[in-house]
């Protein structure tokens, strides 16, 4: 997988503990990678991180991007291969109640891991993860390629699209040449669902907190659409994107959309609909409610084209809609329902994953 550059390499994953993060970690560990973590805290309860003990297989970290003297000693220390930068506050209705931490996790944190791998005198590939939420959102029928305007009508859309800027002057500035020892590019991903993710205002996460419990959810936006994918579909993007950052040059500083096919476009309430299948729901009533509540601005539309990544990646998105809903209900009723240990289901899915993927003779699936 991955041309096995991975193995036996020093990859740092920033925001480990989160749910995207724990995906990482954990599909790094199986590609034979040392991991270490730097995060600054278990950001809920349940945790994925703390369902698959990642703690005891890592070097784990616990500090904030915030501090740039213990990012810049962390770094010093673990001397990594590759960086994988993921930490930052991703909840759009707390950016509403704490702009300035929003603001100041997602682009200060942003700088200053830029700013420790600039004192870092050997070769490392880095991977920087933003949101689809950086673009300038006017809701038009098209993705948006990475040549469009960043902007936010939010405080975490803001903070996304201004990540990207700082991004683009710490690599004009600092790293701009293409033999530079440190290689980098950013990831956009959104609409990311898995199991394991428990954080506030999600809505699996909403579902699956509701339905454990015998009780309905409540959404408030059953119409906005989304291109749904599973979380290993842009973390196949990522992994894609850091090999190819060492065997391309051309793509020092570059941006990258990944996200799913047009066909797995559906709304809220279908999502739901078909998630609550697997919870023997006898009617759709019992499931959810619609409340007209809506305490916040919400995009009814957003995709991105994905041109770019299969142009000069050759990345393409790997399952189906009714594969990554498989995937993500069978997760959750896994570990709600059955008594199994989900490390070893979630390396399980990883696997079932990656043998599709083998199937489709996806490019990063090989070995060279």
């Amino acid at each position: 997988m991955f041309g096995a550059c991975y193995q036996n390499k020093r990859v740092l994953v920033t925001g480990h503990t989160g749910f995207k993060g724990s995906w990482l970690v954990t599909w790094l560990l199986e590609l034979g990678a040392e991991v270490s973590g730097v995060s600054s805290g278990v950001p809920t309860t349940p945790s994925i991180f703390e369902e698959l003990e990642l703690e005891g297989k890592i070097e784990h970290h616990i500090a904030d991007v915030r501090d740039v003297n213990k990012l810049r000693e962390i770094v010093e220390l673990f001397q990594p291969d590759f960086v994988f930068h993921l930490a930052a506050q991703a909840i759009v209705s707390v950016s509403y109640d704490n702009p300035l931490d929003t603001l100041s996790t997602n682009v200060i944190g942003t700088a200053n891991v830029l700013e420790a791998l600039r004192t870092l005198n050997k070769s490392c590939y880095s991977v920087f993860i933003t949101s689809d939420k950086c673009y300038e959102n006017v809701e038009w029928m098209w993705g948006y390629r990475e040549t469009d305007h960043m902007g936010g009508k939010d405080i975490y859309s803001a903070s996304k699209g201004a990540a990207e800027l700082i991004f683009h002057a710490y690599q004009q500035s600092f790293f701009k040449e293409s033999d530079s020892d440190i290689r980098l590019a950013t990831g956009r991903a959104g609409n990311v669902i898995g199991g394991g993710d428990w954080a506030a205002d999600r809505i699996v996460a909403d579902c699956m907190r509701a339905w454990s419990s015998g009780q309905k959810v409540e959404i408030r936006s059953p119409s906005s659409t989304r291109p749904w994918q599973h979380v290993l579909e842009p973390l196949s993007g990522y992994l894609r994107l850091g090999q190819s950052l060492v065997t391309n040059d051309k793509l020092q500083g570059e941006q990258f959309n990944f996200g799913p096919r047009a066909e797995q476009n559906h709304t809220v309430k279908q999502l739901l609909i078909d998630l609550a299948k697997y919870w023997d729901f006898e009617d759709e009533k019992d499931a959810f409610a619609v409340t007209a509540d809506i305490p916040f601005h919400e995009a009814g539309l957003l995709k991105l084209n994905c041109d770019k990544a299969l142009f000069s990646l050759k990345w393409e998105s790997n399952l189906t809609y009714v594969e990554c809903i498989k995937f993500v209900s069978e997760w959750y009723y896994s570990y709600y329902e059955k008594e199994v240990d989900m490390f070893e289901y979630t390396v399980g899915q990883i696997r079932e994953y990656e043998g599709r993927a083998i199937e489709k003779s996806l490019c990063w699936t090989s070995h060279d």
